[in-house]
């Protein structure tokens, strides 16, 4: 639309620039009545055709241009607009306190007063997006108006927690209550697993994003998409860090190095793998327990089976009994970054059942 706009004013103005020119051949150099409606008509269309090369050019560039600043606008959020306006007002108050003094030299003060201007309204505007937070806090006003503290209902999800799928039965179960940010360079970075050429991270991708589409549905829970980005940093992980740090919300993951960054950083980490580790059963040693064991270890001898919960249970001189429910006794436990681990040795008589 914007193209053919551009295109018609152009081939208008051009094809007017034509036959003002004709008008002034036939006064200077046509005298015949009919060549100068000749030269006329041929001013006219070669305006129009002029005008239509030159308005698809200028149309295209200013379409660009348009789309650009469209683009760059969807990625400020309300809240910088805001703080950066009332940032520059005060800029600008202080500069033109400033320069009610310089008026008094003439046109050098003019010229001065107006840098001195600019440059206190760039730089009010600059603090007032970067001291938002704080701006905020002090306020008591929220980065999301109408919504109350931001971190009190309010978490930042990553990757990781959406395409793992256990944050909807969580949301479901109503221990996690108020609005799951997703930031879009989070929401692209899964359209981009999502199109992998590889299955297995496609079908990862589709279930982070058939996940998102079951949040939206859960009455307890708000799923918001929050365009807000940061293009001098290309790390999604270091995004989400900034995001979070910026409007203080704690940040949803299961992505322990995402984890231990934020925390060094002083912001709040929710991991669902430490949650479902401090929900598992309390197993101690010396206590008898079943488990299937499924397949070998990695030492020699060893099996593997896994408790109800999904922890895992090395049974000692388990190897033989692959495939066999047995019996035995806990004789240690191993705490690792992806949960518990129970070592077990069989009883003498442990065999199937």
């Amino acid at each position: 639309m914007v193209v053919i706009l551009v295109r018609l004013l152009s081939m208008f103005l051009c094809s007017y620039g034509g036959s003002q020119i004709a008008e002034i051949v036939n006064r200077h150099y046509i005298r015949g009545e009919p060549q100068q409606i000749l030269a006329i008509i041929l001013g006219i269309i070669l305006g129009l055709l002029i005008g239509y090369v030159i308005g698809g050019v200028a149309g295209r560039a200013i379409a660009n241009l348009a789309g650009r600043l469209e683009a760059f606008i969807a990625r400020i959020s309300g809240a910088d607009f805001f703080f950066g306006f009332i940032g520059a007002t005060a800029g600008l108050l202080i500069g033109l306190l400033v320069s009610i003094a310089l008026f008094h030299f003439g046109q050098p003060g003019y010229v001065l007063s107006i840098v001195l201007l600019v440059f206190f309204g760039i730089s009010g505007m600059r603090i007032g997006v970067l001291k938002r937070p704080e701006l905020s806090a002090m306020f008591k006003l929220s980065s999301y108006p109408g919504r109350g503290p931001a971190a009190e209902s309010a978490y930042i999800l990553d990757t990781s927690v959406i395409i793992d799928g256990r944050i909807l039965d969580v949301a479901k179960s109503g221990f996690l209550k108020g609005r799951l940010l997703v930031p879009g360079f989070v929401l692209a970075e899964l359209q981009t697993i999502a199109d992998s050429s590889d299955s297995l991270r496609r079908n990862r991708g589709k279930r982070g994003l058939e996940v998102l589409n079951a949040l939206k549905k859960t009455e307890e829970i708000e799923i918001e998409v929050v365009e807000r980005d940061f293009p001098e940093i290309s790390d999604v992980d270091a995004k989400i860090i900034a995001l979070a740090r910026e409007e203080n919300i704690p940040i949803v993951t299961n992505d322990s190095n995402l984890g231990r960054i934020a925390e060094l950083q002083g912001l709040s980490v929710l991991n669902f793998n430490k949650l479902t580790s401090a929900l598992q059963p309390v197993v101690l040693p010396g206590e008898e327990i079943h488990v299937k064991v499924v397949k070998e270890g990695k030492e020699p001898g060893q099996g593997v089976g896994y408790l109800d919960d999904g922890t895992m249970v090395v049974v000692e001189r388990g190897k033989e009994k692959v495939g066999m429910e047995v019996r035995g006794t806990v004789t240690s436990m191993l705490q690792t970054p992806a949960g518990k681990m129970v070592f077990m040795s069989l009883d003498a008589e442990a065999g199937e059942h």
